[in-house]
């Protein structure tokens, strides 16, 4: 069968504040190097980063081609590639060149969709080094949620201190990564408590074995409702997404030495003051870690841990490929309990 030449793909011809100049166009295929992969992509999902990106709100390239996380099948290899073959069903790393050990300067200016093209296309060559086998009871759709929601979520339960059977684990939201971190702390046999402004979404984590729920609008003092939840010790790991505007209070609703995981969120796109932290981070002895998604490692991992379980992502909706515009707007009113899928 010959393969293709060319690829239909979308692009961003200038940054507005919005996504609406989301164009389809189509560009020739770069020929096959020797330790590369030629994908037929048959998923994308989508991430409150693409949103940034289409905003001006996150640095990327002029003419950019979307997007990070996506789901595909082999048509073509390298040939010095020995470890895979046509019909390998593979995702790719976020970071193209983050295969293990600790992020470098280098490692983290390789990720698609902002410093390199992305993967809203029919096809894209890709660096074999980069490439992970799909769990076997995931479908492309299902898959296409792990490069960056999963993988962060993973990496935030998973160390430096991983979290063990009996420990509390504090999430917010509903989204992507929120998800998966119930989805993983349920398997790791922690306690969950999930919030959210909407009781139908906190329902819906109840569903996926939430131990407690708790409403941030009708209950603005979360953090003591927290405490009270765990008799006054608190937490032992709290995501944190919100940024200045929340910190304080998964401070305070964080056990003595206890872990908090920062997650993107609006750090550094909100322009509210950042509070006085360092106190008490002191009084408390508290743990702050960066979480900048993971490794090609950890997401063999993280593979092996979601086929151990039965893991499988939440989907909140798919579109078709015609529709990207529709999906970017869908994900824009934060309507959804899990992630929002573009098949192709």
């Amino acid at each position: 069968m010959a393969l293709p030449q060319t690829t239909k793909h979308y692009y961003l011809p200038k940054i507005d504040g919005s996504f609406s100049t989301l164009t389809l166009t189509s560009s020739p295929l770069p020929p096959v190097q020797a330790n590369e992969a030629l994908v037929k992509i048959h998923a994308v999902s989508l991430q409150a980063r693409d949103l940034l990106i289409a905003q001006g709100a996150f640095p990327s390239d002029p003419n950019l081609i979307p997007c990070s996380d996506m789901a595909g099948e082999i048509v073509a290899v390298g040939e010095e590639v020995s470890d895979w073959v046509v019909g390998d069903r593979v995702c790719s790393n976020f970071f193209l060149d983050y295969v293990a050990g600790d992020l470098t300067p280098d490692t983290i200016n390789s990720s698609l969709g902002a410093e390199v093209p992305g993967v809203l296309t029919e096809y894209r060559v890709l660096p074999v080094r980069a490439l992970v086998r799909i769990p076997a009871h995931l479908s492309y759709a299902e898959a296409s949620t792990l490069p960056c929601a999963a993988l962060t979520a993973f990496n935030a339960l998973r160390g430096p201190e991983p979290v063990k059977a009996g420990d509390t684990i504090l999430i917010p939201g509903t989204s992507g990564v929120s998800m998966f971190a119930l989805q993983f702390a349920v398997a790791m046999g922690a306690h969950a408590i999930v919030t959210s402004s909407s009781d139908e979404k906190l329902v819906q984590a109840k569903a996926l074995g939430a131990t407690h729920t708790l409403n941030y609008r009708t209950t603005p003092a979360w953090d003591i409702e927290v405490l009270k939840l765990t008799n006054g010790v608190g937490a032992d790991l709290v995501l944190e997404f919100g940024g200045p505007e929340t910190l304080e209070r998964s401070m305070n609703a964080t056990r003595m030495v206890g872990n908090i995981a920062i997650i993107a969120g609006a750090f550094g796109v909100k322009e509210t003051p950042m509070p006085n932290i360092f106190m008490p981070i002191i009084m408390k002895s508290l743990r702050l870690r960066g979480i900048t998604i993971g490794s090609v490692e950890l997401f063999r991992q993280m593979n092996a841990f979601m086929s151990e379980h039965g893991i499988r992502p939440i989907i909140a909706k798919e579109f078709r490929f015609e529709e990207a515009q529709e999906a970017y707007t869908y994900l824009a009113s934060q309507a959804q309990v899990g992630k929002v899928v573009i098949r192709i």
